[in-house]
């Protein structure tokens, strides 16, 4: 069996669809202009710098899910996937995608942002899977709580573990793996698959794949090479 596993955030997007969530609902005047973005800021520096709280994180990201209706939050999802989303994705992505989706046995996205922001994004791409951090949903409505492990750091492994047992394998008995991924942060999942592959990296995944030898890979249309969100 073979698996490819994409990161989500400046992988297969040019940019974070967590950070644009939260500034989305800033536009939309859901939450708190000028403390919300503070925070949202901030804590996008943290995972970018490899310190972030995740707890703390989601403590914060899940809150406006638990302040509204579901049919309301599938509305202005749809709204930010048209607006902010779609722009982020390159031809280049989408041919990688098909590729891997044409060859491979398993194909999944895996990503610490949460399923409800990323399901949609996985869809779009056609990837059947998505193992992400999963919010805590009773009777229809979000609670604001996370449940079951972050899929964040070691927790991407320990998803993964998860989801291949379900899927009646591991990762040892697979016959090869893929993983793409920009960050730091997905180092320990990185250094478990056959096939590390860093794509527009950070400076540290960077010098670890260099060190490595590693593939290193640009998925960014030329207009977005260089982008990221501040």
């Amino acid at each position: 069996m073979n698996l490819v596993l994409f990161d989500l955030d400046n992988t297969l997007l040019a940019g974070d669809s967590d950070y644009e969530w939260g500034q989305f609902l800033i536009a939309k005047g859901v939450v708190d202009g000028p403390h919300y973005e503070a925070k949202n800021r901030a804590f996008y520096e943290d995972y970018k710098a490899g310190r972030l709280d995740i707890y703390a994180f989601l403590a914060f990201a899940l809150r406006p899910l638990a302040t509204h209706t579901r049919e309301q939050l599938d509305a202005w999802h749809a709204e930010y996937m048209e607006t902010r989303i779609r722009p982020m994705i390159t031809q280049a992505a989408r041919d990688l995608v098909n590729k891997h989706l044409n060859e491979a046995d398993l194909v999944a996205v895996i990503t610490a942002t949460n399923s409800f922001v990323t399901g949609p994004i996985a869809k779009e791409f056609g990837i059947p899977h998505l193992i992400a951090t999963d919010p805590e949903e009773i009777d229809g409505r979000f609670t604001g709580e996370v449940t079951g492990t972050p899929c964040f750091r070691e927790g991407k492994v320990v998803r993964l573990e998860q989801f291949l047992e379900a899927h009646g394998t591991r990762l040892d008995c697979l016959s090869t793996s893929w993983f793409y991924s920009d960050s730091l942060n997905d180092l320990p999942l990185l250094e478990k698959v056959r096939h590390p592959v860093a794509v527009d990296p950070d400076s540290t995944l960077r010098a670890h794949a260099e060190a490595r030898n590693w593939p290193v890979i640009s998925l960014r249309s030329p207009s977005l090479q260089g982008h990221s969100h501040p």
